[in-house]
């Protein structure tokens, strides 16, 4: 509930409230922010709260729902927001250490105690709290790194699947890699064969999951320190055949496609074009030319898996571009599957927000 729509308040920073709207009719308790725009984030409908025991049931039914999955990965979300009943908390979990993030005032105000029970369920080694996204800054609430609870080391060894990394929890993006995308570069290794193309790359997932079912993988990305990690990951796990480059992707394709190379499989993962509404008519610009730039580069019978993690792009908008990147590049395409973010990342019905990373597999038949 935005603050435009609050009437009068009387509540400190972060204090769990209770809610009513005309005629004093109650509709629930809720997260008070003083600062943010969204001032109120709703917790429970219920007419009585009883904070003690509140906190602890939502971890535990949120633990209770990962342990039902059975990741195969020692590194995966525990707690994703809103869609756990726990508004503004983020948990992931690195084999023993635990990475959280308070989003707003009323879970960073709480964060001694969920520690306290974060410890009691999950037995972690170490707690550190990523809190240093920017969107602290609209709560009003520093950005920071530190260590909750327990001991936590600078890097920490994590397998996804057959594959191993090595993450930086203080430093890597998010809290440390992509969780998110893991049932997606599963899905991509069971299409993949031939040469492959791994466009934004970062620590490596979608090649190194390509390389046992591909011939060679060539991965690209902006960053130095990601195209240093990918190309340690690629050693680590023995693929000899996998090369990482430092490139601007959107350089690094003209450039294939002007000196005729062909792909049978080929990744695209990009980071968010569109942080805001404002931004989506570039977003759309930007989207159109990888994807166009890449069927022409993908070989007949080859697939295109095309990903966005942009809230503002909806799965929708992104499947009209695809059409027009396809017409564009005169090129075949079948749609084989739209897939999401992985099940740890619960998307809350009602929420569209809480559905933001869309993964499109594509088929090149002409």
């Amino acid at each position: 509930m935005y603050r435009s729509d609050v009437v009068s308040s009387d509540a400190e920073p972060g204090d769990l409230v209770h809610v009513a709207v005309e005629r004093r009719r109650a509709i629930g308790w809720a997260l008070w922010s003083s600062a943010s725009q969204i001032a109120l984030r709703l917790v429970s409908t219920d007419r009585q709260v009883d904070e003690s025991q509140l906190w602890r049931a939502r971890l535990d039914r949120a633990a209770a729902y990962r342990a039902s999955l059975q990741i195969d990965a020692t590194a995966f979300r525990l707690v994703h927001g809103e869609s756990d009943g726990l508004p503004g908390l983020i948990v992931d979990r690195y084999g023993d250490c635990l990475v959280v993030q308070a989003l707003c005032q009323g879970m960073d105000r709480r964060l001694p105690a969920l520690a306290e029970a974060l410890t009691a369920i999950a037995a972690p080694r170490g707690i550190l709290a990523r809190n240093d996204p920017k969107v602290r800054r609209l709560e009003g609430l520093p950005e920071l790194v530190e260590v909750l609870a327990g001991d936590v080391p600078d890097v920490v060894t994590v397998s996804e699947g057959p594959i191993r990394y090595e993450v930086d929890l203080r430093h890597g993006q998010k809290t440390g890699l992509f969780l998110d995308q893991r049932e997606n570069h599963e899905a991509a290794a069971r299409y993949g064969r031939g040469r492959a193309l791994d466009a934004f790359t970062y620590a490596g997932g979608f090649a190194l999951r390509l390389a046992p079912v591909c011939d060679s993988v060539l991965a690209f990305d902006s960053s130095d320190a990601a195209v240093a990690a990918a190309t340690r990951h690629a050693a680590s796990n023995g693929f000899t055949h996998v090369e990482v480059r430092a490139a601007n992707v959107f350089d690094a394709l003209r450039e294939l496609e002007i000196s005729g190379e062909r792909f049978d499989t080929i990744v695209l993962d990009p980071p968010a074009f569109a942080k805001n509404k404002a931004s989506v008519p570039r977003a759309v610009a930007g989207y159109k030319e990888i994807n166009l730039r890449a069927m022409k580069l993908l070989s007949p019978g080859g697939h295109l898996i095309s990903c966005s993690c942009s809230y503002h792009v909806p799965e929708e908008l992104l499947q009209g571009i695809l059409e027009s990147a396809a017409a564009d590049a005169r090129a075949t395409m079948v749609l084989v599957e739209k897939r999401m973010q992985a099940r740890d990342h619960p998307v809350l019905v009602g929420m569209p927000e809480t559905y933001y990373l869309k993964c499109f597999v594509l088929r090149r038949v002409v």
